[in-house]
């Protein structure tokens, strides 16, 4: 968490991290994911974060969330909205930012 200053609320604490690296102690052994992922290397979604919408490609989707490549930062925690594959909008939240990949969970499992 960081502290921000605002002109209404004073100094406070941001309730997103700012997408900054946290190191790993120790390296993976084993893939920790719950379920499979299925490959969308030739897919792409429109994202939508920060009032922006953004064409991404998409690395990977499973049921509860999508790898998707983005060149902006986003804070960890922050909303978003994602669309795949001409589907309805998904809400979700960014859970991790790493080497422009960014990992959203999905608010909900989808079908």
């Amino acid at each position: 968490m960081r502290l921000i200053a605002s002109p209404k609320w004073g100094t406070m604490a941001s309730k997103y991290l700012d997408g900054s690296m946290v190191p790993r102690a120790v390296k993976r052994e084993w893939d920790q994911r719950s379920e499979p992922r299925l490959e969308a290397a030739s897919e792409t979604a429109i994202l939508q974060i920060r009032g922006r919408k953004l064409t991404v490609p998409v690395a990977n989707v499973s049921r509860s969330g999508a790898m998707v490549i983005l060149s902006l930062i986003p804070h960890i925690g922050e909303t978003i909205s994602i669309r795949l594959a001409g589907g309805p909008p998904l809400p979700g939240r960014v859970c991790w930012v790493r080497g422009g990949r960014i990992g959203i969970s999905f608010a909900a499992p989808v079908e």
